[in-house]
Formats: C-alpha cells, structure tokens, sequence
C-alpha cells in the first residue's frame, strides 16, 4: 500500500498523536493511516522516541496510589476503547484496516450507511465531541458539493479515488484541509469511493438545499 500513497500526515499531526493531544476522532483517522503507510509509521515512531526521552529526562514526582488505574482509564477514553465494543479480527481481503474495524466492529458490510443527499451516503462513528468523524460512500462520478473549512478536515480514502482542485487522492491517501482551502471532491468513475473523514467544525456549504440540510446530517 506505501507505494501507491502520495499525500501523507503533517508533523503536526504526528506529534499530536504521539503526545496524545489530538482529539478521537482525529486519532481514529490518523491510526487507520498509520495502519496502510510505513513511511508515516516509521516517522511516528521517530516522534515517540524523541517523546520517550524527554520522559527519561524529566525529574520524577511522588504518585498518588491510583495513579496506576487512573492512566489506564485516560488512555482507554483518549483512544476510544470501549470494554463492550465488540473485537474483531480483520480479514485478508478487508477494506477497513484493523484500527477501523474496531470502531465498525467489523468490514464494509457491517457499516448502517444514511442517505444525506446527491447520492452520497455516511455513517457517523461514536467518539467524543469534540470532534466528528464519519464513513463517507460517495458513488462513482458523483460530486460532492463545494465546500470550505471552518476549522480542520482530514480526509482518508479506504477505497476507489477522489479528484478536487488540489490533485488525486487514492487508496491509502489522506488529505489535510485547512480553513484556506475551498473545494469540490467528484469520486472517480469505475468504483465507489469509500472515505474515512475527520471534522472539527462544521464545512461552509456555498449552495442553498446543503446548508440546508447541514443541521441534520451533521455535517
């Protein structure tokens, strides 16, 4: 799969999930790369390590006798693990990569997929709120409508490809969009194209019916 990935994580990025400072959302997105791309895992791992001795150098403090149990349970909030969510063990030819299926509790034919207009349909996965972040099926040759940021959109392509004003996005890529970027994603002809994305404020539609119907598909 590092083969066929051109678009990659920021620095930024990395470091906010090796510090743990990233929301859940974001983390779901930026783990399930991680998950397809050897060139950001190995630049992750570079990050943890530079973390790891700062650790080893910061002078050490008496700790509370719960200190133990109350990490653990920051660590399961901070990285979505639920103890009823249920475990999965990834096919060989699964489209969602592990960190995913966990959240789906399974592949693409477990995802409950809701129409939200133009053919496009998604699924919101459950994190917390300070951020959202959903499965995207955009049908093969369909536009998604043209839209900008409000804050921080991080986009994963699971499957087919999407082309906007900025390049082609393919299997494995994910796109980083900030508040400067403006832009209409239309799905490769051939196959669906199956995204993972990440929001932390809502888009700003330009057209009428979608900001309309913003306020029920969560967008």
């Amino acid at each position: 799969m590092t083969k066929t990935i051109k678009h990659h994580l920021t620095d930024d990025l990395l470091m906010g999930y090796s510090a743990g400072t990233l929301p859940e959302a974001f983390n779901l997105v930026v783990a399930t790369h991680i998950s397809m791309c050897d060139e950001c895992r190995a630049r992750l791992a570079s990050f943890d390590a530079v973390g790891g001795e700062l650790v080893a150098k910061s002078e050490t403090v008496e700790m509370a006798e719960n200190s133990l149990t109350a990490v653990m349970e920051k660590i399961k909030a901070s990285a979505g693990i639920s103890e009823d969510r249920p475990k999965c063990v990834r096919a060989p030819n699964a489209v969602f990569p592990t960190p995913l299926q966990e959240y789906v509790a399974g592949d693409l034919d477990s995802v409950k997929w809701r129409r939200v207009g133009g053919g496009v349909s998604q699924a919101i996965l459950k994190t917390s709120s300070d951020a959202t972040v959903r499965l995207l099926r955009i049908p093969a040759g369909t536009a998604v409508p043209d839209h900008g940021h409000r804050g921080t959109e991080l986009t994963l392509v699971l499957q087919g490809a999407f082309v906007d004003e900025t390049d082609r996005f393919g299997a494995g890529d994910i796109e980083v969009a900030g508040e400067e970027l403006h832009h209409t994603p239309v799905a490769e002809a051939g196959m669906d194209c199956i995204c993972l994305s990440a929001t932390d404020a809502p888009l700003r539609f330009n057209g009428l019916l979608p900001r309309i119907a913003q306020r029920f598909v969560r967008i």
